[in-house]
């Protein structure tokens, strides 16, 4: 049910107050004083009460500083003519939320853009308000690359601009994402990691069998644990390798469909291609070339 009026506690007689109970007519009443389990609340010339589980912020120090406020409340329970009301202030935010939650689920659609503040950081996301309402931006969802450290990408009070991905209205749960919205660095990879261009990476994560190397923001390669020749099948990578260490790579193979690249140590495999360049070129009789051999037959 949408409440589309109220009913002001300065002028409500009892049979407004009535009316109200039986049509569930939000009315206005002031908190005067707490008595026992609860509130006393004036509604005109009427007095009913407020139990403290019927008033939404059940901090009691927010609570004490309730009295003498006008809130709206929900007649629970109309008895003796009027002269005994059970009111709820709960019941009326709740209402309210639903109609909130209703206008959220015509507007907030899988798909669209939205723009809200964040408002709370933590270390699985970000919770950003959007119009009153509390939405997730996962920390994978924030960049392109791996977030490690929510905190040095975003600030409380920032505004983000992002896309929702999910919404569960149920249990109002909706997920956004900033990543989305931000150009797909596997869409230029092909021509950009082409095999046998070599790269400057840092490692991004390790793993037991090989290191993933960041070649930009979204795009890691594999250097599989079989490139790094003076290392063992069950050699220890993590206590030589270190997350943020540079490395120079050069590119085996990438698969854009499925962002992959397979990765192998630039440094001994271009040596050893010059080495077999320098040792391996033949001269007009078939011969392997030798550079003192050339010199005597000048």
């Amino acid at each position: 049910m949408k409440f589309t009026s109220k009913i002001s506690g300065d002028s409500a007689n009892l049979s407004m107050l009535e009316n109200a109970w039986k049509k569930s007519i939000p009315v206005e009443g002031i908190v005067e004083k707490e008595i026992k389990g609860g509130y006393e609340i004036k509604i005109g010339e009427s007095r009913g009460f407020c139990p403290f589980s019927q008033m939404v912020d059940k901090n009691k120090e927010n609570l004490e500083n309730l009295i003498g406020k006008k809130l709206c409340f929900k007649i629970t329970e109309y008895k003796e003519n009027g002269k005994n009301l059970l009111l709820s202030n709960k019941a009326i935010i709740q209402e309210q939320r639903k109609n909130q939650i209703l206008e959220l689920k015509e507007k907030l659609k899988v798909g669209s853009e939205v723009t809200g503040t964040v408002v709370s950081l933590q270390s699985y996301g970000a919770f950003v308000d959007i119009g009153g309402f509390q939405t997730l931006l996962p920390i994978s969802e924030i960049s392109q690359g791996r977030v490690e450290n929510i905190q040095e990408v975003l600030k409380i009070g920032q505004s983000v601009t992002a896309q929702i991905i999910k919404a569960d209205w149920e249990k109002e749960r909706v997920s956004i994402s900033v990543k989305n919205l931000l150009e797909n660095p596997w869409e230029k990879s092909a021509k950009k990691y082409a095999p046998d261009s070599k790269h400057q990476g840092k490692i991004a994560r390790v793993a037991e069998f090989g290191l993933f190397i960041s070649l930009e923001p979204g795009i890691d390669g594999l250097l599989h644990i079989s490139e790094l020749k003076e290392e063992k099948a069950n050699t220890n990578l993590r206590v030589k390798y270190k997350v943020g260490q540079s490395m120079d790579v050069a590119i085996n193979s990438i698969d854009t469909e499925k962002q992959r690249i397979s990765l192998r140590l630039a440094t001994s495999d271009e040596q050893e291609e010059a080495t077999k360049k320098y040792l391996g070129t033949q001269d007009d009789e078939g011969e392997t070339y030798n550079p003192f051999a050339a010199l005597l037959k000048k």
